[in-house]
């Protein structure tokens, strides 16, 4: 990502998804924060947050600053599951999913580069959940 103005780097970009492997779909209104900091070592400084959509995405994450090298995202899985409509699901034996929620929220943090896109997805379910770095 070159600023075509001035020719220099421009920050690191943050997207991200959510897929809700207990029930095979997008993990809709799901509340993302993204914090980031300049050094290993530095505060994280929170600059905003979004909320998953139909599609499990946030379309609206922060932009980190210049200088960020570290990006932190907090995934409210505990507010996703008690706004579930149905509280009943086979893929979970019949558990409330609301009653079931281990991980009431999700944080990873992950190095970025300048000028690189950083999408992180992540798999959630009840009692289990996985990040990678997609493309």
């Amino acid at each position: 990502m070159r600023s075509e103005s001035t020719g220099s780097v421009s920050t690191a970009s943050v997207s991200t998804h959510i897929l809700d492997t207990a029930i095979g779909r997008p993990a809709q209104g799901v509340p993302v924060l993204l914090a980031v900091r300049s050094s290993a070592d530095g505060a994280w400084q929170v600059l905003g947050g979004s909320t998953t959509d139909g599609d499990g995405r946030c379309q609206d994450l922060p932009v980190p600053p210049a200088g960020t090298t570290h990006v932190r995202l907090e995934f409210r899985t505990e507010e996703y599951y008690a706004d579930e409509p149905s509280p009943k699901d086979a893929a979970s034996s019949g558990t409330d999913r609301r009653e079931a929620v281990f991980f009431p929220e999700v944080t990873v943090a992950f190095a970025v580069n300048a000028g690189e896109h950083h999408h992180v997805p992540l798999l959630l379910s009840p009692f289990s959940y996985s990040v990678y770095r997609g493309s």
